[in-house]
């Protein structure tokens, strides 16, 4: 009996994330590894279908990854019926179009984020998905990450006790582009281009504070713009109109607090390059990609504010390190295995479109609080039960 399969339009693939986490690290990972294994033990198999603009790109990597299908009409790829997903790994400003086609012609769509620029286009996306029955997923990869799952381990586990707080530093000093080549593209920081760090970086905030200490009901941001000019990739200066680093107050259900720094103009003086610290009437835990340190209240130690004296005890012996106990897979490749069980099996994915929105929403709100100096309320979201293609409700 033929083994079944699963076809995956991948659009976006030429880029950096589409390329190394999504095709190499994930579908290819698990198509030579046999497929993703089925509630019921068998598997199934993923098959590629490469799309993009640039057909010689295209064509490389196809050649240089044994992958037997490409091409450079999405339409095409789309009115296909042995393809099941459409996957977009698209700059944002492209996203929605692509979506909205592949959400029409009943195609399972799993995307990066953020899903769209505005929260109205989001949520019509939610609707639409809604609507039409197709599964839909959207990449919440740092909930993967090792540090981050041995950080959820003792939230479920009641390590903390009563949360109080939480508090993120994340970032790094990204080159201005003159002395030495940005590790970042350009468009990062021009607004018009859909660059900014609150639109990049407040979407996975909102996910990881939701998905381990409860949904975010308010935020209170500051977003600046620290270095006002850098230079392109071929050398040319440009002014930068988007925003490289922001500085957040989120207020979370059952009242705890999260203070979040986020900033590509900070050098690292940490583990990690993001880190975060929970405080609970129990014990305390720092997470970063891959460690995390707790301390318990029976192992905290008694400090005693005195200015006059060096303070000689060494705080950092007094946590310790949460064990793996666990092998921990590339986290996009888990959430890709996950979300294809999803789609053959019907398992449930809570991270859909609609969970897209609310990142959407607290960019939005992040920006909007920062031009008005005001904290801004988030209400639950709701998608519209029904959206059309206008963007009209029924």
């Amino acid at each position: 009996m033929a083994q079944r399969s699963i076809g995956i339009i991948m659009n976006g693939v030429t880029g950096r994330m589409g390329y190394r986490q999504h095709l190499v690290r994930s579908v290819l990972a698990l198509r030579d590894e046999g497929g993703v294994r089925l509630r019921g033990g068998e598997r199934v198999q993923v098959r590629p279908l490469l799309v993009g603009r640039d057909s010689a790109k295209l064509a490389e990597l196809a050649r240089r990854h044994d992958i037997a299908d490409w091409t450079t009409d999405l339409d095409a790829a789309l009115g296909d019926d042995q393809w099941d997903v459409y996957a977009d790994f698209l700059v944002t400003k492209a996203r929605v179009a692509a979506l909205l086609r592949a959400i029409a012609a009943g195609k399972a769509v799993y995307t990066e984020k953020p899903t769209a620029e505005t929260v109205p286009e989001a949520l019509e996306l939610a609707a639409l998905a809604q609507e039409a029955g197709v599964p839909n997923g959207v990449v919440h990869d740092k909930l993967y990450l090792p540090g981050m799952r041995k950080l959820a381990r003792l939230v479920r586990s009641g390590f903390f006790g009563r949360i109080l707080s939480v508090r993120g530093e994340f970032g790094y000093w990204v080159f201005e582009g003159d002395g030495q080549p940005a590790q970042r593209p350009s468009w990062n920081y021009r607004a018009e281009d859909g660059g900014g760090i609150v639109v990049d970086m407040f979407p996975h905030w909102n996910y990881v504070l939701e998905n381990l200490f409860g949904e975010v009901r308010s935020v209170y941001a500051r977003a600046v713009t620290h270095i006002p000019t850098r230079f392109e990739e071929n050398g040319a200066s440009y002014s930068a109109t988007a925003d490289d680093a922001a500085y957040a107050i989120f207020e979370l259900d059952g009242g705890v607090v999260a203070q979040l720094n986020s900033s590509w103009a900070v050098r690292v003086n940490r583990k990690e390059l993001v880190e975060f610290q929970v405080d609970g009437t129990h014990g305390s835990a720092v997470a970063g990609l891959f460690g995390c340190r707790a301390q318990h209240r029976t192992g905290t130690p008694r400090p005693v504010w005195n200015p006059d004296l060096a303070d000689a005890h060494d705080y950092g012996a007094d946590w310790s390190e949460v064990p793996d106990n666990e092998v921990f897979e590339n986290g996009f490749r888990v959430q890709w295995e996950e979300f294809v069980r999803h789609v053959v099996d019907g398992d449930p994915h809570p991270y859909d479109l609609l969970a897209g929105a609310r990142g959407v929403r607290l960019a939005e709100a992040g920006l909007e609080s920062s031009r008005t100096g005001a904290r801004v309320e988030l209400p639950p979201l709701e998608a519209p039960r029904v959206a059309l293609a206008n963007g009209a409700a029924k």
